[in-house]
């Protein structure tokens, strides 16, 4: 899932900050926004929702935000990319607690939209409402209320839930609501294309990275079973699994486990996307002038269940996992994740047809001095490979044209995570065009102050062994 908000940037977590010292920025940022259609047909983007493979990015000249597809579609095989003003109407349907106001001139037009749309149901339409007066909005908003945008024009806003606890802020609770919408939305887009029955599923984990709770519970919340109760799934419980920019894997292996004890019979993993990181390289973007790319949140949903006899599976005997002793130098991290899980299959690291790490958009983070992740990260495992006498070290620089990919998500922490893959890969797969993929995760724990330590898991995936 894809949801186009650039008049949210400016709610990211950097602009935020900056608009307080540089007054000129909001100006800057706001001429520099995309329009959706910009978005739409911006190949990464595509590659996100399954209409492009990733290594078509290879054949496509850079900068891809100035060689944008023709008339690319909104929906793919396994998403959407959806425009924002959509996107403001399920912040109010998910909306329990009446924190968010639409006005009805927004309200009314915004409906028509959503009532085509194959995921918007009666319910949806309830909750929606009617929407209120304008002069209601701004009177909310001298109050202390968030003002939502729309093109340049007042569409709505979100107050505050308690008017002490700054864990309870409309902005907190704007970047939650995020989340939870963004993660309903991927939920019911893969029971819809898979038609899966949403009573089916036995338990949901989120690895967002918001914080959800209060003053005396900071991000105790559980944002997992407030997305499912959203998506029809009644016989669903569900938690938050929390590990930064890794999460999501750990969530995979969680899942699977579940799953392959019998604990569940199917299990949800979902990634809500992340407002806190809108625009958060946009310094780069505007020295260089380039349009600001880092204004759509992503998110993903995916169903972890029995063995099918079809479907590939997850190898859970050989998960790879960074332990705290293993040291937190990149050869060691890899070493952990790569290494040691395929030494247990007796492979060598070229056996793996494709590998996910890190799959963050270079063109988003080259301008801002970060450097292309995925391609350091495929550097460093055929660097790998090279020491330990598996591959020849002049085909070091083919390696990641075989084995890996362009990045192509958007750099929302969790979201690059290597999942952005998992839908290509079980295709290919299904296909016959590989026989398994390994996926690769790492996180900064550094981040909290609380410990030096990075963080890594891996698992892989591969064409199921059933003879039928």
């Amino acid at each position: 899932m894809l949801t186009h908000t650039p008049d949210l940037v400016g709610y990211g977590s950097k602009p935020t900050r900056e608009y307080l010292v540089d007054a000129s920025l909001r100006d800057q940022i706001n001429n520099s926004l995309r329009s959706y259609e910009e978005a739409k047909n911006y190949a990464p983007h595509q590659v996100f929702i399954g209409n492009m493979k990733p290594e078509d990015l290879w054949q496509i000249e850079q900068p891809w935000y100035l060689n944008l597809q023709n008339d690319a579609s909104r929906y793919g095989p396994w998403g959407e990319i959806m425009p924002q003003d959509e996107f403001y109407g399920y912040l109010k349907i998910v909306d329990e607690f009446d924190l968010v106001f639409l006005t009805a001139e927004f309200t009314g037009p915004v409906r028509e939209k959503l009532s085509n749309h194959k995921l918007y149901s009666a319910d949806d339409d309830k909750r929606l409402g009617a929407g209120v007066t304008k002069e209601l909005i701004e009177e909310k908003i001298k109050t202390g209320a968030l003002p939502l945008y729309n093109q340049g024009s007042l569409a709505g806003c979100i107050q505050d839930g308690h008017d002490e606890d700054e864990n309870l802020k409309a902005h907190i609770l704007l970047e939650n609501l995020s989340c939870k919408a963004t993660g309903v939305l991927a939920v019911r887009n893969v029971l819809h294309s898979l038609q899966i029955d949403p009573a089916s599923i036995d338990y949901a984990m989120n690895s967002g990275e918001e914080g959800v709770g209060d003053r005396y519970q900071r991000g105790a919340g559980n944002l997992a079973k407030a997305m499912v109760e959203m998506s029809g799934c009644i016989n669903s419980s569900g938690s938050d699994i929390k590990a930064f920019c890794c999460g999501p894997v750990h969530t995979m292996v969680l899942a699977g486990s579940l799953v392959q004890s019998q604990i569940f019979e199917n299990v949800v993993a979902i990634g809500g996307g992340c407002l806190a990181k809108l625009g958060m390289k946009m310094r780069g973007h505007l020295s260089n002038s380039m349009p600001i790319l880092e204004d759509v949140m992503a998110a993903f949903a995916v169903i972890i269940g029995p063995d099918d006899g079809v479907n590939p599976q997850i190898r859970l005997d050989v998960i790879g996992k960074h332990d705290v002793g293993a040291g937190s130098s990149q050869q060691a991290i890899y070493e952990s994740l790569v290494k040691k899980p395929l030494d247990k299959m007796g492979l060598t690291i070229p056996q793996i047809d494709k590998y996910s790490t890190e799959l963050h958009n270079p063109e988003i983070t080259e301008p801002a001095g970060s450097g292309n992740v995925p391609k350091n990260n495929y550097r460093m495992i055929g660097g790998l490979a090279v020491m330990q006498g598996q591959l020849p070290r002049e085909e070091l620089d083919q390696f990641e044209k075989i084995h890996g990919m362009p990045g192509y998500s958007p750099t929302q922490g969790h979201i690059p995570s290597a999942l952005p893959y998992l839908g290509h890969a079980c295709k290919s797969i299904m296909d016959g065009e590989i026989t398994r993929s390994m996926f690769v995760g790492k996180g900064s724990l550094f981040l909290a102050k609380m410990t030096n330590m990075s963080d890594g898991v891996s698992f892989i995936i591969e064409k199921n062994s059933a003879k039928q």
